[in-house]
């Protein structure tokens, strides 16, 4: 019988502000409160409660049987609480049905892993503690920002004491393996649940799409392609802003998203289940083994969304080059801004390369090109390191 694990990623970056060279040394608010606080509103109004109260609406329609899960970024938490409370309730009034697992990562969706595993498991520690603040819960599985995952990170998050990671199912390493199965990480004894990109990508990015030969995409439709499948679990994983942000609400999204269960209910084979769930119900069936970082981001499943040209490259290095004194200053906002500066946004929008997956990112570009991005990114590090030294 496929489990299937409905998984949702939240997440809004602070923005940086229009920051010039002659802003250096004299102004070291570097975020766009303005901007950030729109693009919240906006998406707040499209996505997060409307969909929040489709999903509750569910639970109470089918019950227990009816279960998902959610990442919540902690950066995302504090934009919320200062300037939309409702909508941080409407979160809690979900988690606390009982049919809602939280997922942990680190607390600015960032690059943390990169800088060290130190400021990792730092970012990710902060994590738990809001989550304790504002849920009361205590995570056992994890999500790396936009899914990244090698046999180190695997470990190290096993070392944690979480007992599950995402992962994305690549093909070039499952081979003529499923991502439907349950599998074990190479070098450590924490379980993968592996993202079933193809079923998920047909939600999160072509449900619209005229030109798809599948489209339209109805409720009927997939829980018929859903209970097709062989397997274990059918892990769909995806960004919460598929849901009246990616895909509006005029394509018919939030009444795909109503009838779903109710479709894949009428198939005896098909059933919803939390992550927590699937890894205790079902069996270990072979090892995930991947050397080298991989993500869920772009058609590359690498690192290449944020560090592949000179410009990431180069403001990457700078900012990880400052962890050891902006630490050691003990300085509360310094090492706050510093950690902020690590969003992994920051370096999206200097990306140069061109993929389809990531258009929808570019709704929340607030930049004309990724040169302005570097430029004014390069001034805020500037003015950081002259706050270090000053």
């Amino acid at each position: 019988m496929p489990a299937v694990c409905l998984y949702f990623h939240v997440h809004q970056p602070l923005r940086l502000r229009h920051y010039s060279v002659f802003d250096i040394g004299r102004n070291s608010e570097y975020f766009d409160s303005n901007a950030n606080k729109f693009y919240l509103e906006r998406v707040s109004r499209k996505c997060y409660l409307p969909t929040n109260k489709v999903l509750f609406d569910l639970i109470q329609k089918h019950g227990e049987k009816f279960k998902f899960c959610f990442s919540i970024t902690g950066v995302f938490l504090d934009q919320l609480q200062e300037g939309f409370p409702e909508v941080v309730e409407s979160f809690q009034k979900l988690v606390d049905t009982g049919n809602v697992e939280l997922f942990d990562e680190t607390y600015f969706h960032s690059l943390a892993y990169l800088v060290s595993k130190k400021e990792f498991v730092k970012q990710v520690r902060m994590h738990s503690k809001k989550f304790k603040e504002v849920f009361g819960v205590k995570p056992k599985i994890f999500r790396n920002t936009e899914a990244m995952y090698s046999n180190d990170i695997a470990k190290t998050v096993s070392e944690m004491g979480f007992k599950g990671i995402v992962a994305e199912g690549l093909s070039n390493v499952l081979g003529w393996r499923s991502p439907n199965f349950v599998y074990k990480a190479k070098d450590s004894d924490i379980k993968v649940l592996l993202r079933n990109y193809k079923l998920a990508d047909d939600i999160a990015f072509r449900f619209s799409s005229r030109e798809w030969n599948e489209w339209p995409l109805t409720a009927d439709k997939y829980a018929y392609w859903l209970s097709s499948n062989r397997g274990h679990c059918v892990n769909l994983f995806m960004d919460y802003e598929t849901f009246g942000e990616h895909q509006w609400e005029s394509t018919g999204i939030f009444n795909f998203l109503s009838y779903l269960p109710s479709e894949a209910f009428k198939y005896d084979n098909l059933e919803f289940a939390t992550a927590s769930e699937i890894l205790s119900d079902f069996p270990v069936v072979g090892e995930f083994d991947v050397p080298y970082i991989s993500s869920w981001a772009d058609v590359d499943r690498d690192l290449s969304a944020w560090l592949e040209n000179e410009m990431q490259k180069q403001a990457f290095s700078e900012i990880k080059s400052l962890e050891e004194k902006v630490l050691a200053s003990k300085k509360k906002n310094l090492i706050s801004d510093w950690r902020k500066m690590q969003i992994s946004d920051h370096f999206y929008y200097m990306c140069t390369k061109w993929f389809a997956d990531g258009d929808v990112h570019k709704y929340f570009n607030p930049y004309d090109s990724p040169y302005d991005s570097f430029l004014n990114y390069m001034n805020a590090v500037t003015d950081l390191k002259s706050r270090l030294e000053g």
